[in-house]
C-alpha cells in the first residue's frame, strides 16, 4: 500500500512541473499531504501510540489543510491568478523530471539496499529535487515558496524511511512543516 501511494505521489510531481495555474501548485500540495498522511499511517507501524498520533495529527492539519488555505487566501487576496510564463518550456520540464527520475532509481537500486527503502529513497530524492526545479524555474516568489513545501514534503519521505528506527527524525520533518508554514504566513503578511 505504501508503495502505491509512494508511485501517485511520483506522478503528482509530474503534474506540478506542467501546472501553470498556482491553483494547481496547490491543489498538487494538498494532495501530497493527504498522502503523505496515509504513507506515514502505513508506514509507522511500531511507533508509540503518543507518537504516531501526533505525527499523523500534525500532517494532516498543517499540509494537508492549513498550508494550503492560507496560500489559498494568498492568491486570492492579491489576485493572483496563474504562473508567468516559466523559465523552461512545458515538454523539457516533463523530459528533464523523467531524466532525473530514472537517474535516482538506477543510483538508489545500484547501492544494493532493501525495494522499500530504495523507494522512499527516490521518492524522496525527487521530491526534493523537483522543488529545487521549481524555485529554479519559477519567476514568482509565490511559487518558490511552493517549491520549499516542495522540498520540504520530500524531506518528510525521507524520515518516513527510517522512522520506526528514529521517531525523533519525523518529528524533525514535522517541525521543518510548522516552521514551513511559519515563513509562508511571515513571507505574505509582511
Amino acid at each position: 500500500m505504501v508503495n502505491l501511494i509512494l508511485l501517485i505521489v511520483i506522478a503528482s510531481l509530474f503534474f506540478l512541473v506542467t501546472a501553470w495555474r498556482l491553483v494547481t501548485y496547490i491543489q498538487i500540495l494538498a494532495l501530497q499531504g493527504i498522502l503523505l498522511f496515509f504513507a506515514a499511517f502505513f508506514s509507522l507501524t511500531s511507533m508509540h501510540w503518543a507518537n504516531f498520533t501526533l505525527i499523523l495529527t500534525e500532517t494532516v492539519i498543517v499540509k494537508a489543510v492549513a498550508i494550503p488555505f492560507f496560500l489559498s487566501y494568498i492568491l486570492k487576496r492579491n489576485n493572483i491568478t496563474r504562473e508567468a510564463e516559466p523559465l523552461v518550456p512545458t515538454f523539457v520540464s516533463l523530459v528533464l523530471m523523467i531524466i532525473l527520475i530514472i537517474m535516482i532509481f538506477f543510483l538508489s537500486y545500484a547501492s544494493g539496499y532493501s525495494i522499500l527503502d530504495n523507494l522512499f529513497f527516490v521518492v524522496a530524492l525527487s521530491t526534493i529535487f523537483t522543488g529545487l526545479y521549481i524555485i529554479m524555474t519559477r519567476r514568482k516568489i509565490i511559487t518558490h515558496v511552493m517549491g520549499f513545501l516542495v522540498i520540504e514534503n520530500g524531506v518528510f519521505i525521507l524520515s518516513l524511511a527510517v522512522g520506526n528506527e528514529m521517531p525523533m527524525m519525523v518529528n524533525m520533518g514535522i517541525l521543518l512543516d510548522m516552521f514551513a508554514g511559519v515563513l509562508t504566513l511571515g513571507i505574505f503578511i509582511n
